[in-house]
């Protein structure tokens, strides 16, 4: 086993409401905790507690608490923050629900959660509401925060003015939130994350991030993704920073909020790194706030990493980690200068972590000088997730008897205790940080009448990102092209869901079991990209 070079750290028997405000000084509720990035408006640490007590007590008086699972579909604003905290406040579950979803896909992990309300915004009612309703939560149980004619809104929870509940809970066994993943392989599944879980990862990462109280945080990454629920919302709560919330991608707002509002720490996915580094609007901004930059979410390159340094003048760190670790197991720290942009730094405090060979499922030994020889991460530690819900046989799968979480990615060690994602065994894809199963593309392709058989895989991009790639097979005599495969598969997902290229192939490569050998198919594109040179592309992430 290897560990984290950095001592081991407190994790306090609290809930995390306790934990990231109970504490607040007379001169950190006079902060400001949340700024609105395109209106300017302001939300001091004293008003945010104030409106998630607010919340809480209206929820609690409505019967919400502990045992009441509560969807919460919603972008980036500060109206985020107060209902998010204000369930947990209410001793409540909040499963949080990506704002691209598709109808279908929200009734599905309502249902799965056995949600019975749901917090929205008035421009994803529609969806919203259909999905609820399928899910059997009634038009009383569904809040409009931006305000609906029908529905109880943000500012009827403020002024119901009901005392926050008495709320007696376990922090480590209580299941606080339930994001959804799709874990190493299949559909998406619900993790359980206690309260513990969730200050447990702050404390580990809190100190080598280094956000302090005087940094601007722009919160561009979505606070319904672990990443930026822990990284972002938490994390700079407690560090008693403030939030620029950004409700969607732009990149000419994203450039502006950071000008505009002097965002000094700007945590990003790979695909957004590519922009900064080559896009020409770029050079238009002041970004002189910006001391450092962090990439999570998806691998990112070293070079790509140098060239957004460079064109900065900043620090650009990485982390590596996924849902069901809350989501951080290894960072490149603030003050390592010395670790490579290309690695995911070293283990968090309070971890342990070993590889194991995929052909033998030997321990591969960490080595006292040089790199390691390649296997599979596994990791342990507080912040590794209590399990899936209702999926006994899916949590056993990854997480084994001594308590290590197989992560499905190849990677090696250094003598430093330097870590660096080398491959994936598992079939998981990640286009832009979000999670897509190939089994559910692969089921939604066979629906096509001109397609016999499919398979999809991560692919890279002319920017090296990884996007979702389909292998097909058409019936006898079909003249269906890559264009219309993309389109129907468009049509029928969420956008980032989407097929980004297809090629027509004979035969899908299977074992005798009849699984997908991916790996094939992996070593097929990869010979491929050899002879097609990758170059970054100077073009805004669409």
């Amino acid at each position: 086993m290897f560990t984290s070079p950095y001592a081991p750290v407190e994790i306090p028997d609290v809930s995390i409401f306790d934990y990231l405000f109970e504490n607040l000084s007379e001169a950190e509720l006079d902060r400001t905790a949340v700024i609105d990035g395109v209106s300017g408006a302001e939300l001091s640490y004293r008003a945010l507690v104030d409106q998630i007590t607010r919340v809480a007590g209206a929820l609690a008086a409505d019967g919400v608490g502990p045992g009441t699972v509560v969807g919460l579909l919603c972008p980036n604003t500060p109206q985020f923050t107060a209902v998010f905290h204000g369930i947990l406040r209410a001793g409540a579950t909040v499963t949080t629900i990506n704002s691209l979803y598709t109808p279908d896909d929200i009734h599905r992990q309502l249902h799965d959660s056995v949600a019975t309300w749901l917090i929205t915004v008035s421009p994803l009612l529609p969806g919203a509401k259909a999905a609820a309703h399928a899910s059997g939560i009634p038009d009383e149980r569904i809040v409009v925060i931006d305000g609906e004619a029908g529905h109880r809104s943000l500012s009827d929870l403020l002024a119901a003015d009901a005392p926050a509940p008495a709320v007696t809970i376990d922090p480590a066994t209580h299941v606080a939130v339930l994001p959804y993943s799709s874990g190493t392989t299949a559909a998406p599944k619900g993790v359980m994350l206690s309260h513990r879980n969730l200050i447990a990862n702050v404390q580990q990462a809190r100190d080598l991030i280094g956000v302090v109280p005087e940094d601007k945080v722009l919160a561009l990454l979505p606070f319904y993704h672990i990443y930026g629920m822990t990284v972002l919302l938490n994390l700079a709560f407690k560090q008693r920073a403030s939030l620029v919330t950004m409700a969607k991608f732009d990149f000419v707002e994203f450039l502006r909020m950071i000008q505009d509002h002097r965002c000094s720490y700007i945590f990003i996915a790979p695909p957004i790194a590519v922009a900064v580094a080559k896009h020409p609007l770029v050079e238009k901004y002041d970004l002189s706030s910006v001391h450092t930059i962090l990439s999570g979410a998806a691998p990112l390159d070293g070079a790509l990493a140098a060239a957004v340094a460079a064109r900065l003048d900043c620090r650009i760190l990485q982390g590596y980690g996924m849902t069901e670790v809350s989501p951080v197991s290894h960072l490149i720290p603030i003050d390592a200068p010395h670790l490579s942009r290309a690695s995911v730094g070293v283990t968090v405090p309070n971890m342990d972590c070993k590889l194991v060979s995929t052909e033998t499922g030997d321990e591969i030994e960490a080595p006292s000088s040089g790199v390691s020889e390649r296997g599979e991460l596994l990791v342990r530690g507080p912040n590794v997730m209590l399990g899936y819900l209702n999926n006994e046989k899916a949590t056993r799968e990854t997480i084994d008897a001594d308590g290590f979480l197989h992560t499905g990615d190849i990677a090696t060690v250094n003598a430093l205790g330097e870590v660096t994602i080398v491959d994936r065994s598992k079939e998981l894809i990640k286009y832009k940080g979000y999670q897509i199963a190939p089994a559910e593309l692969e089921a939604l392709l066979l629906t096509h009448p001109q397609i016999a058989d499919a398979a999809v895989i991560g692919a890279a991009d002319a920017d090296g990102q990884e996007i979702p790639k389909a292998f097909v097979v058409t019936v006898a005599e079909s003249a269906v092209t890559a264009e219309e495969v993309i389109a129907f598969v468009s049509e029928r997902v969420a956008p980032h869901k989407k097929v980004r290229a297809v090629e027509f192939i004979e035969v899908i490569p299977k074992s005798a079991s009849g699984k997908i050998l991916r790996k094939d198919l992996r070593a097929r594109e990869r010979a491929a990209t050899v002879e097609r040179p990758r170059t970054l592309r100077a073009a805004v992430p669409g």
